[in-house]
């Protein structure tokens, strides 16, 4: 296909450029390629505009020098390139594929744009410009299928699934995104791919489940289309089960922007795994490479949900009002730092449970959240916040060992029901009876 002028709105930042620059007058053909061009194209902002260029790794590190420049994936032909505000650009050389194992590519440099292009994975992620020229080079039709609004692989689909497993993954994606269709012979190779997908790691699978998650503003239908190749049965045995009020919840909790800080994440993974039994929740959480932090957090707020959603649900579906000391034993349950993320995975599967019929209304899940946090960082509500402790109830006769914590758990119960009682004196007052009653029941 003939190189033809770029749309006007197709014009990378001024660094990019510059780099681009520098590397032509040092008589290296530099193209800028991948995501950023596709997304440019799209009337969609990009941030991270890579390059490919003739010039090898040495000859990138030779031009920028040592202080600019990052061995980012030498061995695959990428050097990271700082620019004035050290922000990094990718710049990899021209490179074909000379072996894969569905996993690892082994490269070659010294080949053309055309042949780079063609070790790419989808036709509108193959589409290069040439700042200096103004010009795209489309050799595989990306910028029709963009119009079309297709996703279509590079050349012949088998093979390219066959070269990186992940691209099945990637094309879901891409498609769930942009609302585009899969090209029916993409969409074959993509089920014919999937009883090979256990070869990607753990690793790579929860990348592209975060991915998904970050990017696409229904990730059930990605999660959907997944399920529909047999990826989903292959990668996440799980979710087989989840059901779609469980999906449907990460389109609210897709909601606003990126997940750009952990507890998104967690919140969008907790929901994604909400219907999962807790004796097979660590499991496949680990199966899935999470760190121990995230299995915590995931575990605890799926817990929460499991046995308090019902029952606050109910509570807010009746006609009578909550009080406080209900609001506070809510709070109890669900823990201080564990309220957010409890009511926001809450607010998500409630919101996917009101399309197919009754459930709590957004404002008054918003309502009983106000109220909560008030009760939160106001009234005792862990054993903690109690005006006694351990070495208190030692000192009064009672025992170290489960006692001591029936005790506590009991004077906690009672401070839920009306804060006031949270003196020492009153709490002591209280154990001491407590103790009593233990002994006479044990004589």
């Amino acid at each position: 296909m003939a190189d033809r002028a770029a749309p006007r709105s197709l014009r990378p930042p001024r660094p990019v450029l510059d780099i681009a620059e520098t590397l032509e007058a040092a008589g290296f053909e530099t193209w800028c390629v991948g995501g950023a061009v596709r997304d440019a194209l799209l009337g969609h902002p990009h941030l991270d505009w890579d390059l490919a260029t003739s010039a090898t790794p040495a000859q990138v590190r030779g031009l920028f020098g040592a202080r600019r420049t990052i061995p980012v994936g030498i061995e695959f032909g990428t050097v990271g390139v700082l620019d004035p505000d050290r922000t990094m650009h990718e710049v990899t050389t021209f490179r074909r594929d000379v072996r894969t194992d569905g996993r690892h590519a082994e490269v070659e440099f010294g080949v053309s744009l055309d042949d780079d292009l063609a070790r790419r994975d989808f036709t509108i992620n193959a589409i290069a410009y040439s700042p200096r020229r103004e010009l795209l080079h489309d050799p595989f039709g990306g910028r029709a299928d963009l119009e079309r609004r297709v996703v279509r692989a590079v050349g012949e689909p088998a093979a390219r699934m066959r070269e990186d497993r992940l691209r099945a993954l990637r094309a879901i994606r891409f498609a769930s995104r942009f609302g585009f269709e899969i090209d029916p012979p993409t969409w074959t190779a993509i089920v014919d791919s999937a009883p090979h997908l256990a070869r990607l790691s753990p690793e790579r699978v929860k990348q592209e489940l975060e991915k998904t998650m970050e990017q696409v503003a229904r990730p059930s239908v990605a999660i959907g289309r997944w399920r529909e190749a047999g990826a989903l049965h292959e990668l996440v045995p799980a979710l087989d089960e989840a059901g779609a009020e469980a999906l449907r919840s990460l389109d609210c909790l897709a909601q606003p922007g990126p997940a750009n800080r952990p507890n998104r994440r967690i919140h969008r993974m907790a929901g994604l795994f909400g219907d999962l039994p807790a004796a097979r929740l660590g499991a496949a959480l680990t199966a899935l490479r999470c760190s121990r932090m995230e299995i915590t957090w995931i575990q605890a707020l799926v817990e929460r949900w499991q046995r308090l959603g019902p029952p606050i649900a109910g509570a807010l579906a009746a006609s009578a009002p909550i009080d406080d000391a209900q609001v506070r034993r809510w709070v109890a349950g669900i823990g201080r730092l564990h309220l957010p993320g409890f009511f926001r995975l809450a607010s998500a599967r409630w919101a996917a449970r009101r399309e197919q019929g009754r459930a709590p209304g957004a404002r008054d899940v918003r309502a009983l959240y106000r109220r909560a946090l008030r009760c939160a960082f106001r009234d005792p509500v862990d054993l903690r916040d109690l005006a006694i402790d351990g070495d208190d109830l030692r000192r009064a006769g009672i025992p170290a060992g489960p006692e001591m914590g029936r005790v506590l758990q009991a004077l906690l119960d009672w401070v839920l029901d009306d804060p006031a009682r949270n003196t020492p004196a009153v709490l002591g007052e209280r154990a001491a009876a407590l103790h009593a009653d233990a002994r006479g029941s044990r004589g």
